[in-house]
């Protein structure tokens, strides 16, 4: 894909990205990137890292994109995880299996609330999938 795999686009109150992938898996595991590099975030590089795993199912992908992002979103207000490695091994059959490596304790200057479903469509395109996210901030 000769484009980058995802990019901030204009929203008037929140924010968006466009996120890109040969394949779903791929989309997945970008859309992941692209919210956590909106988040930021900083954190202390001498404390240890910790490890989530993820195992999530749901009606369609739509609806497992937002799940995904939520549970990514809940680490990060909760345990204020800086994640630095992010890891989408299978999206097939509405499942998911991820693995995220972050280090806790950040400090982060714009929170999102939350992924949301506005004008949320995973479309096909020639060289993959495509699909825009809109984050409650």
């Amino acid at each position: 894909m000769p484009e980058e795999p995802w990019e901030e686009i204009e929203h008037t109150a929140d924010w968006a990205i466009r996120v890109r992938g040969e394949d779903l898996r791929a989309l997945f595991e970008n859309a992941a990137r692209g919210m956590v590099a909106l988040a930021g975030g900083e954190t202390d590089p001498g404390r240890p890292a910790v490890s989530h795993t993820f195992a999530l199912s749901a009606p369609d992908y739509e609806t497992l994109l937002i799940d995904w992002l939520s549970e990514l979103i809940y680490l990060i207000e909760d345990e204020h995880v800086v994640f630095t490695d992010i890891r989408v091994e299978r999206v097939a059959d509405f499942a998911l299996e991820a693995t995220a490596r972050g280090i806790p304790g950040g400090d982060f200057s714009k929170h999102i609330k939350a992924a949301t479903y506005h004008g949320l469509r995973i479309r096909q395109r020639a060289d993959g999938c495509e699909a825009t996210v809109v984050f409650d901030v």
